[in-house]
């Protein structure tokens, strides 16, 4: 197996794409939640992870006036999203810094991103934080966004018990089916990961706590506008 980051999944880049549509139910559906409940009037756009760039494209698109700054510690995940945004033309509206959210979320000074972002987005990537850098993280998002601003996120949830694990695993093992393959094939592609700076491997939290988080971190709305299983699309307006 080859070592990768957390959250690159794939030994191999070019496996991404496909292999996470086959790894997780509905995952265009999933983004594509996210993009609607980003304004489409929105400017600043901050996205915590980028990883192939795949949100970065359906956002750059709902959003004509938008440049996104994304920050993932992964060069080659940079690498791959940058190449991707700039065959669809929109280099000028987006930058992607090499950067582990987690030390942004402890040490903002040492980042020139600034604040006052319209719109905080992820998608697979929280999860690799503990639950003490999470709140860590919601707090300075919050403390990032300007007022009326939002957060979006999508993740894989933790079951709250293990009847439900046991669903929510039979509901992957159908999807990859429905796929064409198993989920014993596809997790065969996948590399192994260590920890790196804040993140580690899964680390996930209830729904429940990903919403007193939030609450926790000051957002006053908070709402899961997605569920499908273990993945949810749940987030916070300021």
């Amino acid at each position: 197996m080859s070592q990768i980051y957390p959250g690159e999944v794939f030994a191999n880049t070019s496996d991404f794409d496909a292999g996470i549509r086959q790894l997780l139910p509905r995952y265009d559906e999933m983004l594509e939640v996210i993009t609607r409940c980003v304004p489409s009037t929105s400017r600043k756009i901050l996205e915590l992870g980028c990883g192939t760039g795949e949100l970065t494209l359906k956002i750059l698109k709902r959003c004509p006036d938008a440049e996104i700054i994304a920050l993932d510690y992964s060069p080659r995940m940079i690498n791959f999203a940058r190449e991707k945004v700039t065959s669809f033309g929109y280099q000028q509206r987006w930058s992607g810094k090499e950067a582990d959210f987690g030390e942004w979320a402890s040490y903002p000074d040492r980042f020139n991103i600034g604040t006052d972002f319209d719109a905080c987005i992820s998608s697979l990537a929280i999860h690799h934080l503990t639950d003490e850098m999470k709140q860590n993280l919601f707090t300075r998002v919050y403390e990032s966004l300007i007022p009326s601003g939002c957060f979006w996120n999508a993740d894989p949830i933790l079951p709250s018990c293990p009847t439900l694990a046991e669903v929510y695993k039979l509901a992957r093992e159908e999807w990859a089916t429905q796929q064409g393959t198993t989920l014993a094939d596809v997790r065969a592609r996948i590399g192994s990961s260590s920890t790196y700076g804040y993140s580690s491997q899964d680390q996930l939290a209830t729904l429940d706590a990903h919403l007193q988080m939030l609450r926790q971190a000051g957002f006053s709305t908070v709402a899961v506008p997605w569920k499908y299983y273990g993945l949810a699309v749940f987030g916070g307006i300021k």
